[in-house]
């Protein structure tokens, strides 16, 4: 079992128990600040959208999944290792800060189905290419769902590999350590509570060349260059939905 080092999360542990594992691997996490009236109607009204010195932030998560298993009992043979790709946003409900995601692609149809349907988000099946080399990671995403929200995405990252973990009260902290995920499904509000270790960090640079994973939500993106975070490994603890408003 994972250890709980728990001192590091904004809230305590939920008291009921977990269901699943999953470890996140070359995770590359890419934000940009944007104004907070852009996204607030792309935000259910219950949510209220978090920021940081005034603006709200735009993040673009790249990664690939291994070791999905049902606690206690097994790997799920169809998705127990794929990429994912998410959009995101950050809010608080009742003074716990999450993420809401805008879209999530996964490299697995089925995967892709299950998802959307067990936690309620909006998953897209992707046909995504992950490369290694010469210390250059590259993420190219196309979206193979029909009559759905166009997607593509291609860039290409590196680290410096020297890595930190980020001081309480710094941008870092406030964009990588999140705790829950928030969704919404016939109107009412859902949580799903998350657990891991503090993120060890690295800095890290990268190349978008091509990206409609934002612009088909209807979101522009500044032209500013991108805050760019990585790490290499992560195991999460994760826990069932559960409703926290009607």
């Amino acid at each position: 079992m994972m250890k709980m080092q728990t001192n590091h999360r904004p809230y305590p542990l939920p008291i009921r128990p977990w269901i699943m594992t999953q470890t996140w691997n070359d995770v590359f996490f890419i934000h940009w600040p944007v104004d907070f009236d852009d996204i607030r109607d792309k935000v259910p009204k219950p949510l209220y959208i978090d920021t940081f010195n005034g603006r709200a932030w735009i993040g673009i998560v790249p990664f690939h999944i291994t070791d999905f298993k049902v606690r206690d009992i097994f790997s799920i043979p169809f998705s127990s290792a794929f990429p994912e790709i998410n959009v995101r946003t950050y809010v608080t409900y009742n003074n716990k800060p999450g993420v809401y995601f805008f879209s999530l692609d996964a490299g697995h149809w089925m995967a892709s189905v299950a998802a959307r349907t067990a936690a309620r988000l909006p998953y897209f099946f992707s046909k995504i290419d992950v490369a290694k080399k010469n210390g250059i990671i590259t993420y190219k995403s196309s979206r193979q769902d029909t009559n759905r929200l166009d997607g593509e995405f291609e860039g290409s990252f590196s680290s410096d590999h020297t890595t930190y973990k980020s001081e309480k009260g710094s941008l870092d902290e406030w964009l990588t350590e999140r705790y829950c995920f928030y969704t919404t499904y016939r109107n009412k509000l859902y949580r799903c509570d998350i657990h891991h270790e503090k993120w060890e960090l690295q800095k890290a640079e990268g190349e978008i060349l091509t990206n409609t994973l934002v612009s088909s939500q209807g979101i522009t993106l500044p032209d500013d260059k991108p805050v760019f975070h990585y790490a290499s490994r992560k195991k999460a603890l994760i826990w069932p939905l559960i409703q926290v408003r009607k």
